[in-house]
């Protein structure tokens, strides 16, 4: 038996979940969580996922389904649902010290020599446990010698509820082989579409089977990427706990409530795009090189003449400054705008990160310095009063972007206007 195992916590149905801990009413009620803009579908209950709505299936045309079927249809509410992933994962963290936040809903956690002390099965059914009475978010845990299998373990746990009671531990080589033959191949962590393509040319349609493939083939048809993935799930731990790291790229994109025409409608949207950009820079420690910009007229409109451009522009200097990414986004989209068409979607990524102790000065150009205590303040402001109460002007001071979130719920514990009352 291993010494060390990795569990996979993952929330079901995370966002409905969210929603229904505030309003239980919706219990045993199909849901679904809409797009940014209210766009497509991006979460779905059991319930709606019995009634056959898919992901990302377009609002407006689910809509008679939503209405015929009473689905309860929610605005992405990512205030709520990242307060309450920050619950859970914090919770999480008390089980162990050694955790990677997969992502909102998800968790790794790694448990070294736990099983010398604890039933593991037991432990992680008394951390959902706890978890769920603390938070009201049910969870499915699957814990296994690796990442791979661990993943593996939770989809077991959540296929099957009744048996595992929401926590599956592959805790020898028969639960191992077992998990393996039934997990398709094309299901697996790790495996995309074309690699599940290639894998199923040659005759393998389980993970039990990819683990029978020669290294030779893999590695030659799949890279070292492949072959480790193929060494966990045979049960060597070679995917470990990753730490947190830097975001590669940061972008703010929109769709407009309008179509724009002039390029000074467009230029207050770029430049607020990139001020949205350096904030988030500037929270993460880091500075950017380059930056792409990027106009798109609505593709559904088969009526109208279509147009699409992008560019990428090298700063002279590394920057996190809201002032020089704006001025050099507006500088780029001076290069695409075309005269003639009506825009509907513009957006800035920020690209080429270092970290801003970390830069290499430049004896011609370098960034303004007054900037950093500039931005310093702008931020300590913004963050007591309220986004977007400190503004470039070049952005409109009377305009703040709003989605479209016709169906959003409360904010119910983040904003103190929102809270539960409970009358007594």
């Amino acid at each position: 038996m291993k010494e060390t195992f990795f569990a996979l916590v993952d929330g079901n149905n995370f966002y409905a979940s969210c929603e229904r801990v505030f309003n239980p009413k919706l219990n045993g009620t199909p849901i679904v969580v809409l797009s940014n803009n209210d766009g497509c579908v991006i979460a779905r209950s059991n319930e709606a996922k019995a009634l056959g709505i898919p992901m990302g299936a377009p609002a407006f045309e689910w809509e008679q389904v939503f209405i015929k079927n009473r689905v309860h249809v929610f605005s992405a509410n990512f205030t709520l649902y990242g307060d309450m992933s920050n619950r859970v994962m914090t919770l999480l963290g008390t089980y162990t010290p050694e955790m990677e936040i997969y992502s909102i809903d998800e968790a790794f956690l790694k448990f070294s020599g736990y099983e010398r002390y604890f039933d593991l099965s037991q432990y992680c059914q008394n951390m959902k446990q706890a978890v769920t009475q603390s938070t009201g978010i049910p969870l499915s845990v699957g814990v296994a010698p690796s990442k791979a299998l661990a993943k593996i373990a939770n989809k077991i746990a959540k296929k099957f509820p009744e048996q595992t009671k929401g926590c599956h531990v592959i805790d020898s080589e028969e639960k191992r082989l077992k998990a393996l033959k039934w997990q398709k191949v094309e299901d697996v962590w790790g495996i995309g579409r074309q690699h599940a393509k290639r894998l199923n040319a040659i005759g393998v349609k389980t993970a039990y089977e990819f683990t029978q493939v020669s290294d030779a083939w893999v590695k030659k048809h799949m890279s070292i990427v492949g072959l480790r993935l193929k060494q966990d799930l045979s049960g060597q731990a070679v995917l470990d706990l990753e730490d947190i790291k830097l975001k590669k790229n940061i972008a703010t994109t929109r769709s407009f409530e309008a179509m724009y025409a002039r390029i000074e409608e467009l230029k207050e949207r770029i430049s607020t795009f990139a001020v949205s950009c350096a904030e988030k820079l500037r929270r993460q420690q880091s500075c950017c090189t380059a930056l792409l910009v990027f106009l798109r007229t609505n593709p559904f409109r088969e009526d109208l003449p279509q147009y699409s451009a992008s560019t990428v522009v090298d700063l002279p200097f590394p920057s996190n400054s809201a002032i020089e990414l704006s001025h050099y986004a507006c500088i780029a989209l001076e290069k695409i705008f075309r005269k003639g068409y009506l825009y509907k979607k513009a957006g800035v990524m920020v690209l080429d990160f270092m970290p801003e102790d970390q830069i290499q000065l430049n004896i011609f150009e370098q960034s303004d310095p007054r900037h950093v205590p500039l931005m310093q303040a702008i931020d300590k402001l913004n963050k007591i009063y309220g986004q977007q109460k400190i503004r470039l002007a070049s952005q409109d001071l009377k305009r703040i972007w709003k989605m479209k979130q016709e169906k959003l719920s409360p904010k119910y514990t983040t904003r103190l206007a929102d809270v539960v009352v409970v009358k007594a």
